[in-house]
């Protein structure tokens, strides 16, 4: 132990005496490093899992365990999250986010690990899930334990926290630039031209590392045999309107799902209903096993017939009107398969099923323009770039979208397509939900951080250190002369008037009794309750800035007192916020 001290204070000291900008590229050099490697470890565990599950498990015909491994393997994550780790992991985007801006960038040290353990258990047993979340919690945890560790200030973990999830998504998709524009758009991070730079060196060491160990080849295989026709724009239009509704009804039915469960009390419960559910409809609809990748793989080859190999309508896949059917309903339940997953407990997240609804939803659409006969157009780029519209609408992200499909298809070909169809999916989810799936839950609290520098300060602020303590309380039964005796002892002009039980009845201002503060005569008849005046506004302790803020603008007041259950707590003023949002600015905007 004493050894393990020495060496720790060892790394401080050498750490403290590197410059600022050395000490951030060599840190983000090795955060790069161990994110990637993470993705790799988790691309493999989930893949071996899977091999030695499907040695048992007749893929190619309809099998009754089905039913039975996705529920077994939420169950495995719901042991494990409830009695090893003891906390929530899931929605590991949402997770960082929150870390960001509400808790000082500190993720737990176990999320370096735990979500990966989970989302072996959720997606090697078939959950309808994706990876990418849980890998980016990993990362971030990475980057923001080191970063604790080396006793570094907010804004150098949060940067450090971006280049663990840029490392993260780098490795697990070997797509180095889309990774860093991921960390800034989704996580909204406020940075300099120079504070790219770790970003860069991150993504290139994870997709570095994870090209090293599992080889260069693209996720999906894809080769361009249809180019690029300028006539074909108006359906590029048209798709990116169709995905921008489709990622609509993505978040929409995944938070009523979500919300669904969360109604049941019990976790068992909850395992029971959602296993039973994800298992009859991957029963149902086979391709809703896994994370998916096998369906789009089938879509961008030029297969779309396989995709309902082993399905009940198996023996009619060759069927237009059939075949076309079945994957609409593939495409509607899918969201309902993943919101179940992660409903009962799974861990998981949204990046596989975006990329499978949108791979879905281009192919339907181009084979249905081609039906219309006066024009052809090709499916398997409109599978393509469909991907590229529904994660864009669903993640709010419309660059992190149109450079990930380019770079782990080398679709390069298709930018056009891709930037208009991800720009028109952005622009329609906008008009109905102006938040992410990400950032809806967040937003709603007013906890979330945003590129709007005074309301990313506004959002780090807390209430605690603002609430001022030292006012001086008077009871309203208390005589003139005994609130002056107060008013002697007080370096404030405000004293809040209280009962028995701590219930604020109101305050007093020093202008309210100064015209008979200095009449000794009127001591004994004047009582406090006379003089009182009731707040305009209170606010909780649990209040967001940006809400306390409001408060003061409507009621004009400069003080305002904080209540927590009818019982009086202190004061905020403004002049104490304006003090500390000027502190977090300078810490928020320094270099």
């Amino acid at each position: 132990m004493e050894s393990q001290n020495i060496i720790s204070k060892l790394l401080i000291w050498i750490i403290s005496n590197l410059r600022h900008r050395q000490l951030l590229l060599s840190l983000s050099l090795i955060i790069g490093l161990l994110s990637g490697l993470a993705a790799v470890l988790l691309k493999n565990t989930v893949y071996y899992t899977n091999e030695l599950l499907a040695g048992r498990l007749a893929v190619e015909t309809s099998n009754l365990l089905y039913l039975a491994f996705p529920a077994l393997g939420i169950l495995l994550t719901v042991l494990f999250t409830r009695y090893f780790i003891k906390d929530q992991i899931s929605h590991g985007v949402s997770k960082v986010l929150h870390a960001i801006s509400r808790k000082d960038s500190v993720l737990a040290p176990h999320n370096s690990y735990s979500s990966m353990v989970a989302s072996t258990f959720t997606v090697g047993f078939g959950g309808s899930v994706g990876l990418e979340a849980p890998i980016v919690l990993t990362g971030a945890s990475i980057g923001s334990n080191i970063g604790r560790f080396l006793k570094l200030n907010y804004k150098t973990i949060t940067l450090l926290i971006a280049c663990g999830a840029t490392g993260a998504i780098a490795g697990i998709f070997k797509s180095p630039i889309a990774a860093m524009i991921f960390s800034l758009e989704v996580l909204m991070l406020d940075l300099t031209m120079w504070s790219i730079i770790p970003l860069l060196i991150s993504a290139v060491a994870g997709a570095t590392v994870a090209t090293l160990l599992l080889g260069k080849g693209a996720v999906f295989y894809f080769t361009l045999h249809e180019p690029f026709f300028l006539e074909n724009i108006p359906w590029y239009i048209l798709l990116g309107i169709l995905t921008g509704l489709l990622s609509f009804y993505f978040t929409w039915c995944s938070m009523r799902v979500e919300a669904r469960f969360q109604k049941i009390s019990s976790p068992y419960h909850r395992l029971f209903y959602g296993g039973a559910l994800l298992g009859v409809l991957i029963f149902l609809f086979p391709p809703l096993y896994g994370e998916g990748y096998e369906t789009l793989r089938a879509l961008l080859s030029g297969d779309a017939s396989e995709i309902a190999a082993g399905s009940l309508i198996s023996g009619f896949r060759d069927i237009y009107p059939v075949l076309i059917i079945f994957l609409v309903l593939i495409l509607i339940f899918k969201v309902v398969a993943m919101a179940a997953t992660t409903g009962s407990g799974g861990v998981g997240g949204i990046f596989a099923p975006s990329l499978y609804m949108g791979g879905v939803a281009g192919f339907i659409t181009a084979s249905l323009i081609n039906n219309l006969s006066f024009i052809n157009v090709s499916e398997r780029n409109f599978a393509l770039v469909g991907m590229a519209g529904v994660m864009a609408g669903v993640m709010h992200a419309p660059l992190t979208a149109i450079f990930l499909i380019a770079e782990i298809t080398g679709g390069y070909e298709l930018f056009i397509p891709l930037i208009i169809t991800s720009t028109i999916s952005y622009l329609t989810i906008m008009y109905f939900e102006p938040h992410s799936i990400y950032t809806k839950r967040l937003a709603a609290k007013g906890e979330l951080i945003t590129h709007h520098k005074d309301k990313a300060v506004l959002t780090l602020m807390k209430m605690g250190p603002v609430i001022e303590t030292d006012l001086q309380s008077v009871r309203p039964d208390d005589s003139l002369g005994e609130l002056v005796k107060v008013v002697s002892k007080s370096r404030r002009n405000i004293f809040p008037v209280v009962d028995e039980n701590q219930h604020l009845l109101g305050i007093v201002l020093l202008d309210n009794i100064r015209d008979v503060m200095f009449k000794p005569s009127q001591y004994d008849q004047i009582r406090v309750l006379d003089v009182m005046d009731i707040p305009p506004a209170t606010v909780s302790p649990v209040e967001n800035m940006e809400s306390v803020m409001r408060k003061f603008e409507e009621s004009g007041a400069w003080n305002l007192p904080v209540i927590d259950d009818k019982k009086y707590v202190g004061f905020i003023s403004k002049s104490k916020i304006f003090s500390a949002y000027r502190k977090i600015l300078l810490q928020f905007s320094s270099e």
